[in-house]
């Protein structure tokens, strides 16, 4: 028997489960987002040996390496932490699975300007998560558009299997790993703004081009998660966490993918 949608409308679920991805808007409010902003702009001082290491003294040839972006604040954040457990988040995803959702990642990406975007990929060729998929929850902090690198997505991928992925353009990807989209696929920039949610599935092929505004960032907050009735997750993203914060341990797929392509330990994607 189909679960009762709670937050969603059939509209909604229809949308995502046809086209891989939805935006909801306004899950996070104004008083979140300056929040999230004010504990990352701090951070963004800092070196977090293996979580956080910009160049301080970066010449700017590279805006990335002053700000690169931080991976899995959670695990030592209480803010990152708190909004990767949102409850208006965990909704949703509550509706989308049709079962409670359990917290794999948090990321940060600053994306300043002139900073490279990242190539096209499917996220559950790193999560690895069986049975099941991962779905990402990518929050915008500031609007995203195209100008300043928001995101493009080729709807209805999420049924495209998990491809080996090709080698990315360094020039305009910060990351080396490359999907080409099916023949028929078309590349869709979303724009966002402040505040707003999108949810994608961990098949669906997504990316972003390069921020090519003179004065904006391109700040998000993006968390990954996994139904709960998943047993194996990449052994990179335990523990995993329950709404209420408890942990839960998932048996670890080792690294590699569907072609044997090592991922290591940096979760790049």
């Amino acid at each position: 028997m189909t679960q009762a949608l709670r937050v969603l409308t059939e509209e909604q679920k229809k949308q995502f489960d046809a086209d891989g991805y939805l935006i909801v808007k306004g899950l996070f409010t104004d008083t979140d987002v300056t929040e999230i902003v004010d504990t990352f702009d701090k951070m963004s001082n800092e070196t977090i040996p293996g979580y956080f290491e910009p160049n301080l003294e970066a010449d700017g040839t590279d805006p990335l390496q002053r700000y690169p972006r931080v991976m899995h604040p959670h695990r030592f954040n209480e803010t990152a932490m708190k909004y990767m457990l949102h409850n208006p988040v965990l909704e949703v995803l509550a509706d989308l699975y049709g079962e409670e959702a359990y917290a794999a990642q948090s990321m940060f990406y600053y994306k300043p300007p002139g900073s490279r975007g990242q190539a096209l990929h499917q996220d559950n060729f790193y999560l690895m998560v069986e049975p099941g998929n991962c779905i990402a929850a990518w929050t915008a902090i500031d609007a995203a558009y195209e100008d300043n690198g928001g995101l493009l997505v080729v709807p209805k991928t999420n049924t495209h299997e998990i491809s080996c992925p090709d080698k990315a353009d360094a020039k305009e990807s910060f990351t080396t790993h490359y999907v080409k989209p099916p023949k028929d696929g078309v590349v869709m920039p979303v724009n966002m703004d402040k505040g707003d949610v999108l949810f994608f599935n961990g098949n669906l092929i997504h990316g972003s081009y390069r921020n090519k505004t003179k004065d904006q960032f391109r700040r998000a907050f993006i968390c990954h998660y996994a139904n709960s009735s998943a047993t194996k997750i990449s052994q990179h993203y335990n523990p995993l966490y329950r709404a209420d914060g408890s942990k839960i341990e998932l048996e670890g797929n080792p690294d590699g993918g569907p072609c044997g392509v090592e991922v290591g330990a940096a979760f790049y994607h």
